[in-house]
């Protein structure tokens, strides 16, 4: 089976939310949609869904055009964030009622509801209604509803967003094989860039309605097409700053030069944007074969293991995040160190033009 978006375009109140998209999704892949809030997520995956409708192009299953078909008369499955219940009905007959309806023998449905409560973590709570649950145990009924329906298409929207973090971390390593296992089309919404690392796959970058750059995740991590992707897939936030490549020197934007070394090799002279992860940042002393820019703290966060440092310089601010506990004071001077060989470069188009190597 095949799932495709063709050249589809749909506006609400006037204004577009997919613009021009095309997609094809196969039997058995896992895709995730990554993006900012109102980038486009949600109403790509209620268009897949047959819950809307666009104003130009088609959807096809199989290449059999099924714009505008009824929503049941498709075999799809769908988790929002917000999740959706029946508030009558036990967590059992919750998880049970797509088997019912589907007429499945009674041995059959207990089965798939005892394996989807245990792998969801449901099994003390399977005679209690969603009113007596937590949030996360809604969610989690919810998505073991969504898994024993057996549909080929099951599309996830921000279905962990509200759930504890030991448990969001411990469905997040356990959801690819369940999508490997099942053989369906899975599309999983997020805008958490780690998210999608987690979860592998193919990820389809979305920007203002738009699809930016598609393919395996690691690939578009590694190798974003433009300065936009980039962005999108960094959390927190990408560094940037501009840079001029003249006569084997770098010359950055604040009076800073550097050897063209590292990924500044290969390329010509000219005027660049320089971008690079917040990891990427080290704060010691630079070297001759190190790039050193003096910034300012702002601020320092600290999660236990790491230490997210805010740093001002001049007009830019950058993130820093440094293993273990760190403790800087707000105003202290600090050597911020670049290494040229793990900087992404983009040209006045913000085209990639450089990129570190793969490890």
């Amino acid at each position: 089976m095949s799932v495709s978006l063709d050249n589809v375009t749909r506006t609400i109140d006037g204004l577009p939310a997919i613009c021009d998209v095309s997609l094809t999704l196969e039997r058995g892949t896992l895709s995730v949609l990554l993006g900012p809030t109102l980038s486009g997520k949600t109403s790509i995956m209620r268009l897949l869904a047959g819950l809307d409708k666009p104003n130009s192009g088609r959807v096809l299953v199989d290449g059999r055009d099924v714009t505008g078909a009824d929503v049941r008369k498709r075999s799809v499955a769908m988790v929002y964030q917000q999740f959706i219940n029946y508030p009558s009905l036990t967590v059992y007959e919750n998880i049970a009622s797509p088997l019912r309806v589907q007429r499945k023998p009674r041995a059959e449905i207990e089965q798939r509801v005892q394996e989807a409560a245990q792998l969801l973590k449901l099994e003390p709570y399977l005679k209690r209604t969603p009113l007596q649950l937590s949030g996360g145990q809604q969610q989690r009924t919810a998505i073991a509803r969504a898994l024993v329906k057996g549909a080929d298409l099951v599309l996830l929207d921000e279905p962990l967003a509200n759930l504890d973090y030991k448990l969001r971390e411990e469905l997040r390593t356990e959801l690819p094989r369940i999508f490997e296992a099942s053989g369906a089309i899975f599309v999983y919404a997020t805008t958490e860039p780690s998210e999608a690392l987690l979860l592998g796959g193919r990820t389809i970058c979305m920007w203002e309605g738009r699809v930016l750059q598609t393919g395996p995740t690691p690939q578009v991590y590694r190798r974003p097409d433009t300065l936009r992707v980039a962005q999108v897939f960094s959390d927190p936030p990408l560094n940037i700053v501009g840079a001029e490549k003249k006569s084997g020197t770098v010359h950055y934007a604040g009076g800073v030069t550097a050897p063209a070394t590292g990924v500044f090799e290969g390329l010509g002279d000219g005027v660049y944007r320089v971008g690079f992860r917040a990891h990427q940042i080290a704060v010691a002393r630079g070297d001759a074969d190190r790039h050193g820019f003096q910034t300012t703290v702002a601020v320092t966060e600290i999660t236990g293991s790491e230490s997210f440092v805010h740093l001002r310089r001049g007009d830019d601010n950058w993130v820093a995040v440094l293993h273990g506990v760190h403790e800087f004071e707000p105003g202290q001077t600090l050597d911020a160190v670049l290494d040229p060989a793990n900087l992404f470069v983009f040209d006045a188009a913000d085209r990639l033009v450089a990129a570190p190597k793969p490890m």
